[in-house]
């Protein structure tokens, strides 16, 4: 399986709303994916695709409060706690667009977008999900195992397109269980995304301080 990110070109609303508690809320809304037509990135998801990418998404992630994004896109799928700008609130369709809502959250990364939003900065979004694509009449479509991770929020339409089409020339990912993904380098290897403890030899500076212990007999 790919990475696979998209760009939405199209502007974002933005609205402040009081909530329950009588604090004022910032939002952002407009198209967050698009099914049907050939992207800037030359590929298609078909409706039916998407439409299930989306359905499992608000089933698992919107409707349980677990649909957090990203203030910009990371190295992998998984979402970093620490990078985490909102929550996404409502995903729906209304012809091939996907439109969505999401709320910006009171997190360091989430007061840099309203810094931005306050500051007139025109943002954008892009979707980020895992999985393979289908090449048909020179357009690459993305197949059925597709499975939608996130919307992030990006300013640079660009950065985008050239993170993932480095990304998805040279690395894979395959999921060795629900939700976990691995890193595959070479055929038949695998790097997990997780830290890596190495083992210090420590002989040398053992033998060193005996020395230096029997020097001061």
């Amino acid at each position: 399986m790919k990475l696979i990110a998209e760009y939405t070109n199209e502007g974002l609303g933005y609205s402040i709303t009081e909530g329950k508690n009588g604090k004022k809320e910032t939002y952002i809304e407009g198209i967050f994916m698009q099914a049907e037509g050939k992207n800037r990135n030359g590929r298609v998801y078909t409706r039916e695709v998407l439409t299930a990418a989306v359905d499992r998404y608000n089933n698992e992630q919107v409707m349980t409060g677990r649909a957090v994004g990203e203030l910009n896109h990371p190295e992998g799928p998984s979402i970093n706690l620490d990078k985490v700008s909102h929550r996404i609130t409502e995903l729906k369709w209304d012809g091939n667009n996907v439109i969505g809502k999401a709320l910006i959250l009171d997190t360091p990364m989430g007061q840099i977008v309203k810094g931005l939003v306050e500051g007139g900065v025109q943002l954008g979004v892009s979707s980020r999900g895992m999985g393979s694509l289908e090449k048909r009449a020179g357009v690459n479509y993305v197949k059925d195992d597709f499975m939608l991770s996130t919307v992030d929020i990006v300013q640079d339409p660009s950065a985008p397109n050239a993170f993932v089409n480095g990304i998805m020339e040279g690395v894979d990912w395959t999921m060795d269980k629900p939700g976990h993904f691995v890193k595959v380098i070479e055929e038949g290897e695998t790097e997990m995304m997780e830290p890596i403890t190495e083992e210090v030899d420590n002989t040398d500076s053992e033998i060193s301080g005996f020395e230096h212990f029997l020097s001061k007999l």
